[in-house]
């Protein structure tokens, strides 16, 4: 990324000088790196991620599960409608208050989490990065996403 503070004003717009192109350029590349792995398991890459969410937990809202994936509920409940029609996670509402929709593991569910188990090995051998440089990143990467759920995601 070129120092926006050493060109000209129209300059800024050029597309090295652009801090967003190379992170959606990688999260595209990275997310990609899952698919082929993904594919004996049946799952997409963000379907990969809810499991991992309920792989620690077994049973969370779907408000809980987007806080923590930072999607959506248009985006969420489609896709869990779909995990649940695969038969990996089961969808019942509250007992203390029926607004509340909670996604819980199926046994299917569960015991995907033993097929997945290498997947972050075999990824992050993909990835050139020192352990180092993948830890800083990581720090970084945290750091972006804090500052965007302070502001509410606005500018």
């Amino acid at each position: 990324m070129t120092n926006p503070e050493t060109l000209p004003a129209d300059a800024e717009l050029l597309l090295d000088s652009q801090l967003c192109f190379p992170l959606y350029t990688a999260a595209r590349q990275v997310v990609a790196l899952y698919t082929p792995v993904l594919k004996p398991l049946g799952l997409t890459y963000t379907q990969y991620v809810v499991m991992l969410v309920l792989w620690e937990q077994h049973e969370l809202s779907v408000g809980e599960i987007g806080r923590r994936l930072h999607l959506d509920s248009g985006t969420l409940t489609p896709l869990l409608k779909r995990m649940e029609a695969g038969g990996l996670v089961a969808r019942s509402r509250s007992g203390s208050d029926e607004r509340m929709v909670l996604i819980r593991l199926t046994e299917r569910g569960e015991a995907l989490k033993a097929q997945a188990a290498g997947i972050p090995r075999k990824i992050g051998a993909c990835i050139p990065l020192q352990p180092e440089e993948a830890v800083t990143l990581y720090m970084l990467l945290r750091k972006v996403i804090g500052a965007g759920s302070e502001r509410g995601q606005q500018p």
